[in-house]
């Protein structure tokens, strides 16, 4: 089982890849390796509504029905569920999460019909840890959007998100390479749940 990195963001080595560069680099010094997944890179067909996930045993209709266009979105719930420990990089646009992100959530909704028939404890052994960067420099909810959706996100996957990083006013990763402060805590943050995944590992 690997850590995972999910790369949110539609643009490579936008300021949430740097984000989530800097926290695999502190991973790494605690012997974790973190594997990236970039949404960008698969093909997530979006949730149609049809509610055929509805009735056990909740399977989407889009992965078995769609063999001319290609659908990748149970490859990333796999490695997701899969994964003892998982960080999150997202930008927010518009006060939102990017739209391929959020077809990725909108999928979930066969986790959610399933965990509503039959509940689910929270797996202790799995870890969401993550950062949500913008470029708007102010705005009392800027993130509050977003953190309700990834919480209900997680909580159809049986997960729970254990800590953020908000950072506001970056518009290009040069300004995030500003703040030396930002990106040592970033790290920090990095080392620390490697740490921890670590632990987890020889404990299993």
């Amino acid at each position: 089982m690997s850590a995972v990195t999910l790369l949110c963001s539609p643009r490579p080595g936008g300021v949430s890849d740097t984000a989530a560069r800097f926290f695999a680099e502190g991973a790494a010094e605690a012997g974790v390796g973190m594997r990236p997944v970039a949404l960008r890179d698969y093909s997530i067909q979006p949730c149609t509504g049809c509610r055929k996930c509805a009735p056990p045993p909740h399977s989407c209709r889009i992965e078995v029905s769609t063999a001319c266009r290609p659908d990748q979105t149970e490859e990333i719930f796999a490695l997701l569920l899969s994964a003892p420990l998982v960080f999150i990089a997202a930008p927010v646009y518009f006060y939102a999460l990017p739209s391929h992100f959020k077809a990725l959530i909108d999928r979930s909704q066969r986790f959610w019909a399933a965990r509503e028939q039959s509940p689910q404890q929270r797996n202790p052994q799995n870890a969401v840890v993550a950062t949500l960067t913008a470029g708007r420099k102010r705005g009392r909810r800027l993130f509050g959007g977003s953190l309700l959706t990834l919480g209900y996100f997680l909580r159809a996957l049986g997960a729970e998100l254990r800590q953020t990083r908000l950072l506001r006013g970056l518009e290009d990763p040069k300004d995030l390479l500003r703040r030396r402060r930002a990106c040592a805590c970033l790290r920090d943050l990095g080392r620390n749940w490697g740490q921890w995944a670590a632990g987890m590992r020889e404990n299993t």
